[in-house]
């Protein structure tokens, strides 16, 4: 890393702190030429993640449309937000575990449905009638009588 003030390429880290869960990564360096002190910021490069869509289109990942859509699943139950955002993050640590640029949008429904399945039947049974598309009060019995 060179020194902002007189160039010289050889520095040492004095400190070194993680922010936003560990995305980024704050340095104090000293220029061992000048003996000057600044800051440098390490931020990871993130690969987008692309969803493919049932009729065929791409969209970037987002986090916040899922989040909202299980907000919403999860609406006057006794789900806090905090347990909606550790499902959101386990979701979005497995797409990006599985190490592929695309994924199907119905990969993702299916994780949704089955931690809602876990954690609230009714949250689950609305993101199901939602995300399956019922058409007929038979389709949702019979998603029903699958809780049982």
């Amino acid at each position: 890393m060179r020194c902002p003030f007189c160039n010289y390429s050889d520095t040492k880290v004095i400190d070194s702190r993680t922010r936003d869960g560990g995305k980024t990564i704050r340095r104090r360096r000293e220029c061992l030429k000048c003996r000057r002190r600044f800051t440098t910021r390490e931020q990871l490069d993130e690969v987008p993640l692309w969803i493919i869509k049932q009729d065929g289109r791409r969209e970037e990942f987002d986090r916040q449309k899922i989040h909202r859509a299980i907000q919403v699943a999860c609406a006057k139950r006794p789900v806090s937000m905090g347990t909606i955002e550790q499902i959101v993050n386990k979701l979005e640590y497995e797409l990006r575990d599985i190490s592929k640029e695309e994924v199907d949008s119905h990969t993702i429904g299916e994780f949704v449905m089955r931690e809602l399945k876990e954690l609230d039947e009714i949250a689950y049974v609305r993101f199901a009638s939602v995300y399956r598309n019922f058409q007929a009060k038979e389709e949702f019995l019979s998603e029903l009588k699958q809780l049982k």
